[in-house]
């Protein structure tokens, strides 16, 4: 679940055991990597200054009297807060989030990669049993509940490094989104008052998402579910079977209906008047129709009766989309139209249908993931170094863009187009 603002795993071999603490125990599921708590807090060997480590544990002892007042036992606080130290790492990750400039045909490209459905497949293939009750369950598609998980943690390989209590303190302190991350950390709490984890494994982003499926800690209160019945919802673990209910419990309650896709891809005809189009202005299936409008590829429409929405994102010469009911429970979970394409388009290519008939707008100025890697690669060998060749247009590619612009007299735009990939290609 991605932070509105802007969004490696370390499990402790061995659980701490909480004993007479009052806040339950914890021991992890399916193995995991052995290093220490010591280890997983990152930033503690950047020395932060004396007065920030002084301000922190003044702001704690602040906030567990409003903790206690909201009902978080003294055993709770004294646990969560016992090895927490000011971390810079996490203050680094919130002031140096990544920026990249991509179209949605490049994000559509990069979150449905080859890559991704092939690991998806994997990852059906290997939980497929899990997956299957979860549907049946919740009625949510596996492939849905699959491809949520692929974009938010690549199938479980990222899912978090920081101790989300320290991290939380840290960010609380510093008064970045103050309220946000005060209220994520009394959530975390509750979390561990109910004996769910411990704080030694309770690990996530600089920005409290934790798991396999990236919940904050106010979402897992409200739709975590024990789907195991070891009597913890343990999202954590290397075993994902409580983070993929708990994923599919929440986009059931976001108001899915079972059986009904997403997002469609359809073509337009001649001359369509594209200002039909936009959310909230519904039609049914059969109403579209009407307009002209038809089924792209093997994907079929909606039942004829079905109410929904166009969508064309890139214009006339661009993808169009009916999206249903469906489409809004994926943005309940992030709100980007952009991710929800992405989600019900991977879950569509796990399910064996084909890609998008017209992924890409004619007139879109802008490269294809792999000629965007072929620039980059072209720029570090002329000695404009990309610092990666991954597709993805940030600050270090647009660096290297204007420095090579410079260097031959160009107009300094940072901008990657078809004109600056064949002047390198000449060398």
């Amino acid at each position: 679940m991605r932070i509105t603002f802007r969004n490696s795993v370390g499990m402790a071999a061995v659980a701490l055991m909480l004993g007479s603490c009052g806040v339950g125990s914890y021991a992890p599921r399916g193995g995991g990597v052995a290093q220490t708590q010591q280890e997983i807090k990152w930033g503690r060997n950047q020395n932060p200054p004396a007065d920030k480590v002084a301000g922190l544990n003044a702001w704690i002892e602040s906030y567990k009297g409003r903790a206690r007042a909201q009902g978080i036992s003294d055993q709770t606080l004294n646990f969560a807060f016992r090895d927490v130290v000011y971390n810079p790492e996490a203050i680094r990750r919130s002031q140096n989030q990544a920026e990249f400039k991509k179209s949605l045909w490049e994000y559509l490209e990069n979150a449905v990669s080859e890559k991704r459905q092939t690991n998806g497949r994997a990852a059906l293939a290997q939980y497929g049993g899990i997956l299957s009750s979860v549907e049946a369950t919740y009625g949510v598609d596996k492939e849905v509940v699959t491809a949520v998980w692929g974009m938010e943690s690549t199938y479980g390989e990222r899912r978090g490094d920081l101790p989300l209590i320290e991290a939380l303190a840290t960010l609380g302190y510093e008064g970045y989104r103050g309220d946000f991350f005060r209220s994520q950390l009394f959530a975390a709490l509750k979390i561990l008052q109910a004996g769910d984890i411990d704080p030694g494994h309770m690990t996530g982003s600089w920005a409290g998402a934790m798991g396999h499926t990236q919940f904050i800690p106010t979402t897992y209160l409200a739709y975590a579910v024990d789907f195991t019945g070891d009597g913890r919802r343990d999202i954590w673990s290397n075993d994902p079977s409580d983070s993929l209910a708990s994923t599919a419990n929440y986009l059931a309650k976001s108001g899915w209906q079972r059986g009904l896709p997403a997002a469609v891809e359809v073509t337009l005809p001649p001359g369509f008047n594209t200002g039909l189009g936009g959310k909230g202005k519904r039609r049914t299936v059969s109403e579209w129709q009407s307009l002209g409008i038809r089924q792209a590829n093997q994907r079929p429409l909606p039942p004829a009766g079905t109410s929904t929405e166009l969508l064309i994102p890139g214009g006339a010469n661009g993808a169009a989309f009916l999206i249903t009911r469906n489409f809004h429970a994926i943005l309940r979970y992030n709100n980007a139209d952009s991710y929800a394409l992405a989600v019900s388009h991977l879950a569509d290519r796990l399910k064996g249908y084909p890609g998008l008939s017209n992924p890409w707008p004619s007139d879109h100025p802008g490269l294809r993931i792999e000629q965007r890697k072929e620039m980059q690669q072209l720029l570090t060998m002329r000695g404009f170094d990309t610092q990666g060749v991954d597709g993805n247009v940030g600050s270090n590619t647009t660096n290297a863009i204007r420095a090579y612009q410079q260097s031959r007299g160009l107009p300094v735009t940072g901008q990657p187009d078809a004109v600056l990939l064949q002047q390198l290609r000449r060398g």
